[in-house]
């Protein structure tokens, strides 16, 4: 089989047989193909795009080319989420420890920020002490004893993918949604879970812009992974606003902190319910979303998602006194206010302007290896809707510098329009496909 053959046949337009995609896959595994060559017949898959089958051969073959997690010590239905990622989407830190505290196995491989979008793995940093490194045995142990671990992607785990994702980085072949498809759920599958709930976003602090390209996404992620043997639900989410009030890795564990006590509600509190809902019933402990969201909601209220999430910070070598104490997480010395310029309605932000204003305060980066200010971020004081005074205050910034501050202020009063009239904000839930 030669691999020239196989470019021109996908740039001709033809489809791929399964004996071609993992010739393709094991030359990426095995470093036998060059990069010039795997861009070509990424550049190929783009422009001529690939059908379901094809699709559902490159991600089983991808999530082959490594290890995979084997779950089945684990007892009962294992459940996992995963976000396409969004500015101050603090989810998987109120989520994971809440689906948890009702006795479900919650095993998650989460990945580091780049770009807008933070990391789970760098929040958990934030916290002195906590281990993201976790091995296998203690990771089924962890799931055993509490039933949730929060952990990095061991090295070998769907290697095809690294290679693959750090070349579609640089060579323009980001918005296949075969190959974003392929991505995704190639780890979700190589990670063992049962069922997987995702978490789609959409909107102006996205990479999916639009309900239709969100939606066809959603459905293909969904019809692969149910294909390849997975309960797989997708939540189509708005992110036309930053989904907490908190941007940045120690300022998002205090906010999730603050949910788990009963004291936010909100968007990042229904996106939460609603995710967590649907992991529930995934799992056999609820008919229904109604029933799920109640048993949720009371685990908020009776304090038993808040000590799931103290077992688990200190089940990986964390300190729980962040619960009672936040001075104990780091908060970068620099603080700017940004002023409303005129009164008004909050009619739009440009949420991706929010994410990069992150970035220049040091809580986010641009390049994998560039170092990170875990008590850096934004504070946002405003909603989509809301009225606001000429001198109120829009967001609070901190970093390490004076000109971080600026850079970022500058930023973030640019993404925000004031108009003298409302704006309906849009839906927050834009559709769950199941």
């Amino acid at each position: 089989m030669n691999i020239v053959d196989l470019i021109i046949k996908k740039r001709d337009g033809f489809k791929l047989t399964k004996e071609e995609i993992e010739f393709f896959i094991k030359g990426v595994s095995d470093d036998s193909l060059p990069d010039y060559q795997i861009s070509a017949m990424l550049m190929a898959m783009l422009l001529r795009g690939m059908d379901d089958e094809e699709t559902s051969v490159l991600t089983l073959t991808m999530a082959n080319s490594g290890d995979t997690f084997d779950l089945s010590p684990v007892k009962g239905i294992k459940v996992d989420k995963h976000s396409t990622g969004g500015v101050a989407d603090t989810t998987t830190l109120v989520l994971a420890p809440l689906v948890a505290s009702l006795g479900i196995p919650v095993v998650k491989m989460s990945g580091r920020g780049l770009g807008f979008s933070g990391g789970t793995l760098d929040k958990l940093e934030s916290i002195p002490g906590f281990d993201i490194s976790v091995s296998y045995d203690d990771a089924i142990k962890f799931a055993n004893e509490s039933n949730i671990v929060v952990m990095s992607q061991t090295a070998n785990l769907t290697p095809a993918d690294k290679k693959l994702y750090a070349l579609r980085d640089v060579t323009g072949t980001v918005d296949s949604i075969p190959l974003i498809i392929g991505s995704i759920m190639s780890k979700k599958i190589a990670a063992g879970a049962d069922a997987i709930v995702l978490d789609v976003k959409c909107g102006s602090g996205a990479f999916m812009q639009n309900i239709e390209s969100a939606r066809k996404l959603a459905l293909g992620m969904q019809k692969i992974g149910e294909s390849l043997g997975r309960r797989v639900i997708a939540v189509i989410s708005s992110m036309d606003q930053p989904l907490g009030n908190y941007i940045g890795n120690s300022l998002e564990v205090i906010e999730a902190i603050e949910v788990l006590k009963g004291n936010v509600k909100g968007d990042l509190l229904e996106v939460v319910l609603t995710l967590g809902a649907n992991m529930v019933v995934s799992a056999g402990k609820a008919e229904t979303d109604e029933e799920a969201r109640s048993m949720l909601l009371k685990n908020i209220e009776n304090g038993e998602g808040l000590k799931k999430f103290r077992q688990f910070v200190l089940q990986q070598g964390g300190t729980d006194k962040i619960v009672d104490d936040y001075s104990i997480l780091p908060i970068s010395s620099v603080k700017k206010a940004i002023i409303a310029k005129e009164s008004g309605y909050i009619w739009s932000m440009d949420t991706a302007e929010i994410g990069k204003a992150s970035i220049a305060t040091g809580a986010g980066r641009v390049q994998k290896t560039d170092p990170l200010d875990l008590g850096a971020g934004i504070a946002m004081k405003v909603r989509l809707g809301d009225y606001i005074e000429k001198g109120g205050l829009l967001a609070e910034v901190f970093a390490a510098t004076e000109e971080k501050t600026e850079a970022a202020a500058k930023l973030i009063a640019d993404a925000i329009v004031i108009k003298e009239e409302p704006n309906e904000p849009s839906k927050l839930i834009l559709d769950i496909i199941k």
